[in-house]
């Protein structure tokens, strides 16, 4: 069985890394899910929100048993420090639903997952709010899901977007299931032409962010001694944070 799992939100995020990768079906709770597997690890796309997110970590614990999880994917930079196509491993994930932060025991700095896509104004608010240097949209609730179950987790985000960059309100073409609704989005587009030039730096920012992170789970591929001695090592702990511990 894979010792590392990996959970995306889209296929396109790690797309690059998955290309040769054997690829099963299976069903769980109801559900089917897709996983690429290696000998070394599994990966599931989720489909983008804490919802989906909590799904898959559900399911790919229960079939596969892996000592690791990772959520892989996009975050938005909440601070000037970090440019489109760094990576970003936070040792604190902050859960904006929740008010609880996720110790990882890995890395360093903060993440906040928050429930929607935030744009420029809305990461000044976590910015201010939360002394975190990144926002996604699933990686709390995978760590709550594999902190559950006692297996280890880490977040490795690639920042897809700076701190100041705005595109129209994503949040509209994200179906119930957590898939996103790309000919929707385009359609969307296509009828606004003064949004081309801003798709264009989003998909250019995307690409650099998934470069980065496939790049960085190319590790995972073939765990080292040392990682999964790693991996063996007690599971973090969920804290709830008071308002004044939130800044």
């Amino acid at each position: 069985m894979p010792k590392v799992a990996i959970i995306a939100a889209l296929e396109r995020e790690v797309l690059p890394v998955i290309k040769k990768w054997r690829v099963t079906e299976r069903e769980y709770d109801g559900r089917k899910f897709k996983f690429f597997e290696n000998d070394g690890a599994v990966l599931v796309c989720s489909g983008i929100g804490a919802e989906a997110a909590r799904r898959a970590c559900e399911a790919v614990i229960a079939l596969y048993q892996p000592r690791l999880v990772v959520s892989a994917g996009f975050a938005g930079a909440l601070t000037t420090g970090f440019r489109v196509g760094d990576v970003f491993v936070p040792r604190e994930i902050l859960d904006a639903s929740h008010g609880s932060m996720l110790e990882t025991g890995i890395g360093s700095g903060s993440l906040i997952t928050f429930p929607g896509v935030a744009g420029t104004a809305q990461k000044k608010k976590l910015a201010e709010a939360y002394d975190a240097q990144a926002v996604d949209m699933e990686a709390a609730a995978v760590a709550r899901g594999a902190l559950a179950r006692g297996v280890r987790f880490v977040a490795l985000k690639g920042i897809s977007d700076a701190l100041d960059f705005e595109f129209s309100p994503m949040s509209q073409f994200v179906a119930p299931d957590g898939h996103f609704r790309t000919r929707k989005f385009l359609f969307f587009v296509l009828l606004r032409p003064w949004l081309w030039t801003r798709l264009i730096a989003l998909a250019h920012n995307s690409a650099l962010a998934t470069k980065a992170i496939c790049t960085s789970l190319e590790q995972f591929n073939h765990p080292s001694a040392e990682m999964v001695a790693r991996m063996s090592e007690s599971p973090g702990a969920e804290t709830y944070l008071s308002p004044v511990e939130r800044r």
